[in-house]
């Protein structure tokens, strides 16, 4: 048995069971469908970043540091409407304090790993990370350390080298808008939700909570102005989903 490609999780009964497949290539291997996502978003960010007059430098630290890409569109909208600095900071935060949630709700699965391993699987992970974590997390009852960090490795490594090529091609295409790359970043979310969605026997609960969002996005724009929806979907939709799989 290979320890790199495998690992034993020990049951209440004091014997192993073998979970094949897990190491670092593993994890690097169960990335490569999520690569392209990762290039084209990136590279649409590198190019919204560099339009909007940032240097080079500063795209990479951007891509390095706040690895984030709807953080990364916002701040760079922001950058250029010549917004403060406390204001894009706050704003980056509150889109990104839902890691606190993706974080808890993987949580279980590492509870065997110490708080240096946890921390470092904390600090690289991302909506497409936890995606692809969460769907193998619900055919293993733990996941290995060595896997995350070659699947979070692979994640961040192409998307530096996404955001630079954006960077370095966006000082030909001026106005990014026109073809459609400021969509490119929920235009993955909506595919990564369709097969995490479909890689489920029952998906129920999935497409309940899916058209409870539009319903309430739809009803609340009627009241509020700007982004108020999405919030209010978000809490209600997934309060609604919970329900369910309790009654269910």
């Amino acid at each position: 048995m290979h320890m790199s490609q495998d690992h034993a999780e020990w049951k209440s009964d004091g014997t192993s069971e073998v979970i094949d497949g897990e190491g670092f290539w593993q994890g690097v291997k169960d990335c490569i469908p999520t690569l392209l996502g990762y290039l084209s978003i990136g590279f649409a960010a590198g190019v919204v970043e560099k339009t909007s007059g940032l240097s080079m430098m500063e795209v990479a630290l951007m891509s390095l540091l706040l690895y984030a890409g709807s953080g990364q569109f916002i701040a760079a909208g922001m950058i250029a409407a010549s917004h403060p600095v406390s204001a894009i900071i706050f704003t980056i935060f509150f889109v990104n304090s839902r890691h606190l949630l993706l974080s808890a709700a993987l949580t279980p699965y590492f509870r065997h790993q110490s708080f240096k391993q946890n921390l470092i699987t904390g600090a690289l992970l991302t909506d497409e990370t936890f995606g692809v974590a969460v769907t193998t997390a619900q055919k293993k009852k733990q996941l290995d350390f060595k896997w995350m960090l070659g699947l979070n490795l692979a994640a961040y490594l192409n998307w530096f080298i996404a955001n630079m090529a954006g960077g370095f091609f966006g000082q030909w295409i001026p106005n990014p808008e026109k073809y459609g790359m400021d969509f490119a970043l929920p235009a993955m979310f909506i595919g990564l939700l369709v097969l995490q969605i479909v890689s489920k026997k029952d998906f129920f609960i999935d497409l309940a909570v899916a058209f409870s969002s539009i319903l309430i996005v739809v009803a609340v724009s009627f009241l509020f102005p700007g982004s108020t929806g999405v919030i209010v979907a978000t809490i209600v939709a997934s309060t609604i989903g919970m329900v369910i799989g309790r009654w269910k």
